[in-house]
């Protein structure tokens, strides 16, 4: 798991992977994106790495293996993530339009008060991971296993989980406009508490 080094300026958020400052406090956090994006394509396999509060638009993600990395509070804008593997990484608070996530393979990844617009999660696997409080807008998630995930307290509009597993997925107070789960086991999912 990545390690948390306090950003120099005091202000409390974590330094960025190879830096003393975070996003924020950057002298030019573009710079700090690119040098981040650049180790990430060249590896195929990437570790504890911390690049929280950073934007990052049209990057290929795909392909890679991500284990334990922190990418809270981002921005992402056309990316790619297909066939990428995901193990206990945080993308909590983060905002992502029309990007692909197809055929990722995510378990125990953190999603929350994250912002979905117009993105794809087809045919992934979507285990135990949580999309606490996002708002989630014109996405689909057909054909994904979405086992033990949680949408608790979230927003979902104009979005399909069609065909999905969702056996033991929690949408306990989402809120949902237009949402298809044609031919997806809802009686296994979990809507509200029991009394």
């Amino acid at each position: 798991m990545f390690t948390l080094y306090p950003c120099a300026a005091g202000c409390g958020k974590p330094s960025l992977s190879g830096a003393k400052t975070c996003a924020q406090h950057s002298a030019n956090a573009d710079l700090e994106a690119g040098r981040l994006i650049h180790y990430i394509q060249s590896q195929h396999s990437v570790k504890d790495l911390v690049c929280s509060g950073l934007h990052f638009t049209s990057i290929d993600f795909s392909h890679r293996r991500y284990f334990g990395c922190n990418f809270t509070g981002c921005t992402f804008t056309l990316c790619v993530f297909t066939r990428s593997f995901f193990r206990m990484n945080f993308f909590d608070f983060s905002q992502f339009t029309e990007c692909d996530f197809s055929k990722t393979d995510f378990q125990f990844t953190s999603f929350a008060g994250s912002t979905f617009q117009d993105c794809t999660f087809e045919g992934s696997e979507l285990v135990h991971v949580n999309f606490t409080g996002a708002h989630i807008t014109d996405s689909t998630f057909n054909d994904s296993n979405l086992y033990n995930s949680r949408f608790i307290n979230t927003k979902i509009i104009s979005s399909d989980f069609i065909d999905c597993n969702v056996k033991k997925t929690f949408f306990i107070a989402s809120k949902q406009e237009q949402v298809s789960f044609k031919s997806s086991n809802t009686a296994e999912a979990v809507f509200e508490l029991e009394q």
